[in-house]
This record gives structure tokens, sequence and C-alpha cells, in this order.
């Protein structure tokens, strides 16, 4: 591993369209530490034109790229995954450093966004149609699978790789181009990813990356132009809303991953212990700043007291500090908003009545800093049971009967993914079925598989990223009828 300034030095800072090209007009906006509020690096502002350059180049070569053979595109992918693979140490740093997350949770997203490359790469030769004699027998179906055409990704700040790599493995394997629009906090891991496709023999014009401060000023052209043929978008549900409502002009296909409220629920019936483990890894991962981290943790009354001892223990050992130092458990959260937001949502459930259990306070100075945070007690109205507080606090809530449970765990907009544990069968599979949501973890804290549907209900979105159905949002169906 090469040191953070070499690191740094390396990584490129312009726009990425068929190479490194500077902005219109040269702008550049600052990307910031986390743990110390002070910049790392300054990459290029895009501006709309330059939005448009990156379609042009898309469209200029979306037919030659659909045209590509399976085969060839697979071993493309394969290749850039055996990259990511080699370069994990400097992907985890540069995510660390940008990012804020602990070195050791940088890894592991390192190790996960590279397997949507090979994942896909191992689906890009089978893309099924089928053949059929028409029921009347007057004739015959052929159902045949094309790439819709050029996409737009519109990626967040919390896994700069990850979030990047389940839309761009598919479409590449689905035979489309893409533009890669990342987050302003996050956008040098996916310029770096950029280059690492290029160096694995990606064509150029294939996959650009444009950066800017201005989400929403670049990328409408994009969604207004009719070259443009798919959006997929990870965020907020709010800005989801926002695009969706963008993309109807153009009548896009669209996949919106969005908001969650992820229920944590524990049965009288489970292994506290097990549940406490799943609980740290449900609530900790990426420092709780994931859609899929558990939001609420309903707990059956009779383990209650259990659960919050033994929740409360583990969480002491968590240890807060820069992402870059080694024995960091809990890095700083992305930026000042953010941790502003979580201060507020604690403030609120303790003004009405929580009881804080350990954590609680930010402890103040530079960098992002917010403690591993159990709310007991809390009660019904406190806002953080309501939106998602994208940090590492759980707050805890009772519950008495099965219905009880699955009543409050269910009582959100959201539906994104829930968590159940509990040893009787009968009732997980009861639950499971129950719970709305697009993913549901039995008496498991971590369920992300490149290899499974990632998805949501309900103000969670649509579409689903991953497995054997994360390539069909980037195919079009075409029916040919035959003698």
């Amino acid at each position: 591993m090469v040191s953070e300034r070499e690191l740094l030095e390396s990584v490129p800072t312009q726009l990425w369209i068929g190479g490194p090209v500077d902005a219109t007009g040269g702008a550049t906006f600052p990307v910031e530490n986390p743990a110390t509020g002070e910049p790392v690096a300054h990459v290029a502002d895009a501006t709309p034109d330059d939005a448009m350059r990156a379609l042009d180049a898309a469209a200029a070569v979306q037919d030659e790229w659909a045209a590509t053979t399976a085969r060839d595109r697979a071993e493309i992918l394969r290749a850039v995954y055996d990259r990511i693979v080699e370069r994990t140490e400097d992907l985890a740093l540069l995510m660390t450093l940008e990012m804020g997350k602990a070195l050791q949770e940088s890894r592991n997203e390192v190790r996960y966004g590279a397997e949507f490359f090979r994942w896909f790469s191992e689906e890009a030769a089978r893309i099924h149609g089928r053949y059929q004699t028409a029921p009347t027998g007057t004739g015959r179906i052929v159902v045949h699978k094309q790439p819709v055409g050029p996409c737009l990704a519109i990626t967040p700040w919390n896994f700069p790789l990850a979030m990047g790599t389940r839309k761009i493995g598919p479409a590449l394997a689905a035979g489309c181009t893409m533009i890669v629009k990342p987050a302003s906090a996050t956008p040098l891991t996916m310029l770096l990813l950029a280059r690492l496709c290029a160096d694995a023999g990606l064509p150029d014009g294939v996959l650009s990356v444009i950066t800017s401060r201005r989400s929403g000023a670049v990328t409408e052209p994009l969604l207004n132009d009719p070259r443009l043929r798919k959006l997929t978008f990870t965020g907020s549900t709010e800005v989801g809303k926002t695009l969706v409502e963008k993309s109807a002009h153009g009548l896009l296909r669209t996949s919106m991953e969005l908001g969650g409220n992820a229920p944590f629920v524990v049965f009288d019936d489970a292994d506290v212990d097990a549940a406490v483990t799943g609980a740290m890894l449900a609530k900790l991962r990426n420092g709780g700043e994931a859609c899929t981290a558990a939001n609420r943790f309903h707990v059956h009354n009779s383990v209650r007291a259990e659960f919050t001892d033994k929740f409360a223990a583990a969480m002491a050992e968590v240890r807060l500090g820069p992402g870059s130092d080694p024995a960091t458990t809990l890095g700083p959260l992305i930026n000042q908003d953010q941790l502003d937001t979580v201060t507020e949502l604690v403030d609120d459930a303790v003004a009405k009545g929580a009881q804080v259990r350990i954590g609680g306070k930010a402890p103040g100075g530079p960098g992002y800093y917010y403690p591993a945070t159990i709310l007991s007690d809390v009660p019904a109205d406190a806002r953080i049971l309501r939106e998602e507080v994208f940090g590492p606090v759980a707050p805890i809530i009772g519950f008495d009967t099965e219905e009880e449970g699955l009543a409050a765990a269910n009582d959100t907009e959201f539906g994104l993914v829930a968590y159940a544990y509990t040893q009787n069968l009968d009732r997980a599979l009861r639950i499971a079925e129950g719970l709305e949501s697009g993913m549901v973890g039995i008496n498991r804290g971590v369920i992300s598989d490149p290899a499974a549907p990632f998805g949501g209900v309900k103000a969670s979105g649509f579409g689903r990223e991953g497995g054997f159905e994360g390539i069909d949002e980037y195919l079009s169906t075409k029916y040919i009828a035959l003698p």
C-alpha cells in the first residue's frame, strides 16, 4: 500500500470522459476528510455542458458496446474485479480518507463492491430469452432481451465503491453504456474505479464519471435528452421522488433504492446473545450510515432488560476515532450536517423521556464524531422512531405479543429491510412473510449479498440490484412473432 500522499496524487481529480478531462471553465471543489474537517483533494466541478459531453460519448459507443460479445464483456468485467482486489488496500484507504469509515469497514466494502463485477461477469453470458409455440398453434413466440441503452447512475456518499459497482456491473454486462454522478462528498473512489476499468480494457466512452456539487443542474439536461434510456438512483426518498417526476418526461426506465427505517425485532424465544451480536452488525455496519442499518429495536418485554444490558456492554467496547487508525472500530460521521441531525434526534428522544444507556453526546473537537449510543424507554412520539438516524444510535422499545411486535415493525412508510430474531421456525416464516419490506434477515444482522436481489417496497423504492434480477433492470424485452 502506498502512502496517503502518494495515493491521493495517483487518483484522477478531473472528470472521466474517455479518460481524464477538465471541467468546462476549470472549476473545482474540495473533498473533505470527516476525521479532520480538512480537504484532502480538489476535484473537477462539472457543468451541464460537461454532462452532455459524457452523454455524447456514451451514445457514440452504445451500439458498438451492445454488439460486443457477452463473453468479451464478461472478460472485461472479470479483469476489473481482479484490479479492484489487487488495489484493496489503496481503495480502502481512499474511502476512509473521503468518507471517514474505519479501515476494516472500507476493506469489507472493497470485497463486497468487487463481487458485483465478478457476479455480473458471470451473468453477462446468461442473458436468457425464450422460444415457444403459441398456445393456439398458429405461430411461434420468440422473446429476446436487449440492452436498454445509455444509463445514468446517481450514487450516494456512504458506500463510495459498492453503490457504484452494483449499478455499473449489471449495466456493462447487459451491454449498456453508463454515466455515473457520484456524491460530491465522496467522488475520489469512483474516479479511481473509472481508471481501473480503463486499465482492464473497457473501451472509451462506455463509462464516464462526472463530479459536481450541483447534482440537479448537471443531471437535468441528461434526463431531458431522448438518448438517455435508464436512470438508477440510491439516496433519500425525497430526492428519489423528484427524480422519478423528472424522468417521466422521457419515460425512462428507473430503479430507485431509497430511504429506510429498518426494524430489528427480538422475540421472547430468541437467543439473546446471538441477537446482540446481530444487533451490533446491523446497527454499526458502516458506522450506522447505511440504509440497511437497524434503526429501531423492538424487543419483547420478557427479554428487554437482558438484551439492553448485553447490547450496552457490547457497545461500550466500540472505539471511536479516525478511520485511518487501525484500532478504530467507529469512525466519524460524514459531515457537520449529519452530526447535527443525529444530535437533534437523540436530544428530541431524551427530552421526551428516553433514557441514555450509553453515549448520547458528541465529544466535540475537530472532525464529526458521535459515539455508539443506546436509548432505552423511547417514547412512541420520538422522532428517532420515524426518521432514519443514519448514525450509531440504537433506540429500544418493548412489546408484549407477536402481533404487537409485527405491527410496530411495519409502522413506517419505509420498507427496505427488517431483522427478526426467533428460534421458532413457524414464527420465523410468519414474521418473514408479514414484514412489509423488500428484504428480511432472520437471525442475521448482515444480509447484503451480490447474489441476492437488493431493494425495497413502499417509500423505500422499487427495482432490484444484485442477484439474477439485477441485470434485468438494464434489459428490454422484445417479442418476435414467427409463423
